[in-house]
Formats: structure tokens, sequence, C-alpha cells
């Protein structure tokens, strides 16, 4: 994880309105404390902490495959390839699709609440800043809009399913 990306982290939690994120990896955990009202964005900047690389090999295996798991279904009916998690289409159609990943580690949402309709289904057009699902990390409830402009292709998570920071939750075809 580079520094950009821990910068991105840190301001997408502090726009979350989360109190406190954990991130782990198999090479780094980090820790985001947000700041009390009344310091401000300097306190949000020396809450923040990242905790030098910790080994996490144990949890790691018994966590990956299930989110592999969930998007394999898909990919089921079609001519195998070497990328189950790379779309039923081929990887050579996937690749002019924008792949929406899971900005953290969660439990994944298709909707707000079980009684109300998905964000997104399949053939959606989505803008920038539509709120595509929600992911639920340490009993907050985290609105993950859209960075890009398009149409959904292919929804690669399960709803109520576990997701690891950076798994690829949507396909977007941005033309």
């Amino acid at each position: 994880m580079n520094l950009e990306e821990i910068q991105s982290l840190i301001k997408f939690v502090s726009r979350s309105g989360a109190e406190e994120v954990e991130l782990e990896t198999k090479d780094v955990k980090i820790t985001i404390k947000a700041p009390s009202k009344k310091r401000g964005k300097a306190a949000a900047e020396q809450q923040s902490q990242v905790v030098h690389q910790v080994p996490v090999m144990p949890q790691m295996p018994a966590q990956q495959p299930m989110p592999q798991q969930a998007p394999a279904p898909a990919p089921a009916p079609s001519a195998p390839n070497e990328k189950p998690a790379g779309g039923g289409s081929g990887d050579s159609d996937d690749s002019k699709y924008i792949t929406v990943k899971s900005p953290m580690i969660g439990t994944f949402y298709r909707r707000p609440s079980p009684d109300k309709d998905v964000f997104v289904e399949v053939g959606d057009v989505i803008k920038e800043g539509d709120v595509t699902c929600i992911i639920e990390a340490m009993k907050l409830f985290n609105e993950i809009e859209s960075e890009v402009s398009g149409k959904i292709v292919k929804i690669l998570a399960e709803d109520s399913s576990p997701v690891e920071y950076d798994q690829p939750l949507f396909l977007v075809d941005p033309s």
C-alpha cells in the first residue's frame, strides 16, 4: 500500500463519519481514528496511525477463499478461464470495463435495508457520486459512492457477504 492510497483512505474515512477504521492486508495494518469535532482537520492527520508490518497469514487463507467463491457461479456456464473472478465473458471483453473495488473490509449490502430496493442492478446507468452499495464495517454502514460514470455490466459480490479491501464489486462499462 503506497502513500497515496493511505491518504485516500484517510480522506474517505473522514468523509464517511466513521470514528475508527482498521485495515489489515498481508503486509500492513492501518488504524485510522477520526478526530473529535473540536479539533478539526489538523487533528485528523495527527491521529491517523500507520502501524508497520504485522504478520496476518493465519487469517488470510481462511478469508480469501470466501470472496473467491461468491463470484465463481457467474463464470461457471462459460468456458473455463484462468481467472475465475475475471468474469464469464472472457478476459478480452472485461478489459474494456472499469472494475469498482471495495474501499474497505466489511460486509457488502446491495440495499439500504431489507425492505428496500437494491441500489443498482445490471444494466443500470450510474454517474459519479451515485450510491452503489453499503459496506458495514465495525457496526457502521458506509454508503459507497461511484467514482465513475457508466453502465453496470456485472455485480461481482454476493449480497450480505464479507468483502476484502480492494476486492472487485462491480464491472462498469464507461462508454
